[in-house]
């Protein structure tokens, strides 16, 4: 607190500070002005109103085939289960290739196997089911989540 004084006086003990003479409340009689870093002060202000980054959920994928060996099978889901923990979706496609298209049922069992191995970390959004011929596909979200039509299924 300085007191009333004038302006070039006021601007020069800004200048000698390294600082700007900034107007705070030009309604009053007197007005009142601050001697402050005004640049400091704007990028902080501009700080505290963006507030926190928010993780953006993304849709990740995982593909497997349908004579995927049980190992490899474990390799995806332990992937799968890193996407859920960062609270990101997880389309889990399985892709039939000639002969292998007589045998969705297959295809089917393994999505359930991995429901299952999932279970504890996800619920199914988009149950399995057959995709433009050559894929079969489920829809996982991370457990907590809510759904995009209200309702959670399994």
């Amino acid at each position: 607190m300085l007191g009333e004084m004038e302006t070039s006086v006021a601007l020069q003990m800004a200048m000698d500070a390294g600082l700007d003479l900034v107007e705070v409340s030009p309604d009053s009689k007197p007005p009142v002005c601050r001697i402050m870093d005004f640049g400091k002060a704007q990028y902080e202000k501009q700080r505290k109103s963006v507030g926190p980054k928010q993780h953006k959920s993304q849709l990740k994928q995982i593909r497997l085939g349908a004579k995927t060996g049980p190992h490899d099978i474990q390799v995806k889901v332990d992937k799968a289960r890193e996407f859920l923990a960062r609270k990101d979706k997880v389309k889990v496609n399985v892709v039939f290739r000639g002969r292998e298209n007589a045998h969705h049922d297959r295809g089917r069992d393994l999505l359930q196997e991995i429901i299952n191995m999932l279970s504890d970390v996800a619920t199914v959004e988009q149950p399995p089911r057959m995709e433009s011929g050559r894929a079969m596909s489920m829809l996982l979200m991370p457990a907590g989540s809510k759904s995009s039509s209200g309702k959670q299924s399994q």
